[in-house]
């Protein structure tokens, strides 16, 4: 069974990472990151990054978007300030430290939500995506970047093993599929689009829903290049 994370172990463990994420991560998540971006600029518009961390995706993004960055961790998005700054990002409209399961805009806010790397690093998965739901525009999308947990086999057992020391690192290994699917069933206007597999190793997919415009029904568009 899945062990739930808690925000302040999040808070404490974004907090160490936040001098080390880009050197870290930044080169293992291009991949994924780059995907997300071309992703959420096929929609353009007002674009709001959940989980920005230390902004690494913002200066990649075209200057026509306007981008709202928000994140749990403070000492993240100081270093998120500093590259707005550094880059003169005057598409940026602000960032703020704010809870993904509490997000405080108005309904209908935004053209995209994009997470990258956020969805198994929250308590409340399911929870979070209804926030991303809520303050997404009819016709808008959510774009993902997520770890899909293996069903079986050896990386399954790796998973289940690593599980516990993965939550003292801010993250939760094993989230199998049927979470975001079984989400996706759910009658809030939103509907899965795609699943790509993504580097490295396609431990992570790129995953996009899309938001019913109001009173137009599209037909099924679902694409799955890699998923299991």
């Amino acid at each position: 069974m899945d062990r739930e994370l808690d925000k302040e172990t999040i808070t404490k463990a974004y907090a160490r990472w936040a001098p080390v994420y880009d050197f870290v991560f930044g080169a293992v998540f291009e991949h994924g990151r780059r995907a997300a971006i071309a992703a959420a600029e096929r929609v353009g518009g007002r674009i709001l990054e959940v989980g920005v961390g230390t902004g690494i995706s913002l200066p990649d993004y075209a200057a026509a978007n306007r981008l709202v960055g928000v994140d749990l961790s403070e000492p993240m998005l100081r270093r998120a300030q500093a590259r707005v700054a550094e880059f003169g990002l005057s598409n940026v409209e602000g960032l703020v430290v704010m809870d993904a399961e509490r997000l405080a805009f108005p309904s209908d806010s935004f053209d995209v939500v994009v997470a990258q790397y956020v969805v198994t690093t929250v308590p409340n998965p399911e929870a979070t995506l209804d926030e991303f739901a809520r303050v997404l525009k009819p016709g808008g999308e959510i774009v993902l970047v997520s770890r899909v947990g293996a069903e079986a086999g050896l990386r399954r057992a790796f998973e289940h093993w690593f599980s516990p020391m993965a939550h003292r690192l801010g993250w939760r290994t094993e989230f199998p599929w049927e979470r975001f699917a079984s989400w996706a069933e759910r009658p809030h206007g939103v509907r899965l689009i795609e699943r790509r597999a993504m580097p490295p190793l396609g431990h992570f997919s790129l995953v996009r829903f899309a938001k019913a415009e109001v009173g137009v029904v599209r037909p099924e568009r679902f694409e799955a290049r890699g998923g299991r």
